[in-house]
């Protein structure tokens, strides 16, 4: 008996962990739209989808106005059948991204000359956004990760350019908007 209550005591414990990490705001934007007593307002400016190696993928910049401060981010959605994946880059971690792409870019040749079995090579923001290569058999595949967990969320690219372009356009519309 005295067992069985220790393992209820312990499963009621994980439960009740589990429960409030879900009620906490996990990302920038979360928790810049978690704030309550205030409207809340999204506008959305959209850009062409980006192509990738299975699907096309919204790419927008959102502005949220919540009370009298506004945020802008890139947000990249990936549609599945159960439920969009959407990753929501605040504009200082967009500029990381752009530079962080730079730094991949250059080191491709040099990873793919080391001739490795598998290397992985990536960038992650502070909200698991990840975008990165690996080098498998010689070839490189660049990847995006949406977010940290779950499925769905992993996109294979055509190719860099397209990401990068769609990036500069997401930095260029957001100094936009900013004035």
């Amino acid at each position: 008996m005295r067992n069985f209550t220790l393992l209820f005591m312990l499963l009621v414990g994980l439960t009740m962990n589990a429960q409030d990490a879900k009620s906490q705001p996990s990302t920038k934007m979360d928790v810049f739209i978690s704030k309550t007593g205030v409207i809340r307002k999204f506008i959305d400016y959209n850009f062409e989808p980006l192509k990738s190696s299975y699907d096309t993928h919204e790419a927008r910049v959102r502005k949220i106005i919540v009370g009298a401060e506004s945020k802008f981010f890139f947000q990249l959605v990936n549609k599945s059948k159960y439920g969009d994946k959407v990753a929501s880059i605040e504009y200082n971690d967009l500029l990381e991204v752009i530079k962080a792409l730079g730094n991949l870019k250059s080191s491709v040749e040099s990873d793919i000359a080391l001739k490795p079995d598998y290397l992985e090579n990536k960038f992650v923001t502070a909200d698991g956004f990840e975008l990165g290569y690996y080098v498998s058999e010689g070839k490189v595949r660049w990847v995006i990760h949406l977010e940290k967990y779950g499925s769905d969320n992993t996109i294979i690219l055509n190719d860099i350019e397209s990401v990068e372009k769609i990036l500069m356009m997401s930095k260029s519309k957001i100094e936009e908007l900013k004035k």
